[in-house]
């Protein structure tokens, strides 16, 4: 009975043993199953982490370089601002310099306007006496023209001025002694018809506007006005007011011009600073 007992009790014990065995080798295996998922879950969260430390390390990198253009593109538009401020000071100080030459070019040619005007009339007032159609006096180019028409100064083909005629010249001269700052420009000119062949002292009618504007030269100077003022010139049949296709036209293109143009020194001065 004993043996019997004993027998029983070790089998029971086998069993026992027999199954907590099974048991313990299925939680095992469980854990092992975890494990393995576990490590395969750090091996992922460890390759993400690693792309995030490469994407972070990028993204500083990034960021620095950002930073350095962003500073270098502050530094540049500082410098350009800078430029351009010093430019645009630079263009309104010349923009009102030339805008004060300007205002005084302007100043100096109204004062040259009426000194032109001021002259004609004086010129005008001096030559009353004299018919329209032997004398005009007229403004063009900021110029007083004297136009003297040849039956007030010459016979024809002749160089000598007609008593008439030097009156009227000693009269303008009288006009012009205090006129220190004009000059006078004398221009002879003739009509298309040749002088007469073996005229004395003259091949053509380019030595008889001369010689005319010459003659009128003395009868200026002798009057008093300065040699250094008064210039003698001739264009013969080349300059004519009209064309020579009548004799009437023809009478209007023998004339002397005498050329009255105030100095411009104050105006050269100017433009020469430009």
């Amino acid at each position: 009975m004993k043996n019997l007992k004993k027998i029983f009790t070790y089998g029971l014990l086998a069993a026992v043993l027999t199954a907590t065995s099974c048991v313990s080798s299925k939680k095992y295996e469980t854990a092992l199953a975890v494990n393995r998922e576990l490590q395969a879950e750090r091996d992922a969260l460890n390759k993400e982490k690693a792309a995030l430390e490469q994407e972070r390390s990028a993204l500083a990198r990034e960021k620095a370089a950002l930073e350095e253009e962003k500073n270098a593109t502050e530094q540049s538009l500082k410098a350009n601002l800078k430029s351009s401020t010093e430019r645009v000071n630079q263009l309104s100080s010349d923009l009102q310099t030339q805008e004060d030459r300007l205002r005084e070019m302007q100043r100096i040619l109204a004062e040259k306007d009426r000194a032109v005007n001021d002259l004609k009339n004086r010129v005008s007032n001096a030559l009353l006496g004299f018919k329209a159609g032997d004398l005009t006096v007229n403004v063009k180019n900021g110029k007083v023209y004297v136009s003297l028409s040849e039956q007030l100064l010459f016979k024809s083909g002749s160089t000598k001025v007609d008593p008439k005629g030097q009156d009227a010249l000693q009269k303008l001269a009288f006009a012009l002694k205090d006129q220190q700052d004009v000059n006078v420009l004398i221009e002879g000119h003739t009509d298309d018809v040749p002088i007469a062949k073996g005229t004395v002292g003259m091949r053509d009618n380019w030595d008889l506007s001369v010689l005319r504007a010459t003659e009128i030269a003395r009868i200026l100077t002798n009057a008093g006005l300065s040699p250094e003022r008064v210039t003698p010139s001739g264009h013969s049949k080349f300059v004519p007011v009209v064309a020579n296709t009548s004799p009437e036209n023809r009478q209007l293109n023998r004339r002397t011009e005498i050329i009255l143009t105030p100095k411009l020194d104050e105006l050269f001065k100017i433009l020469e600073q430009n």
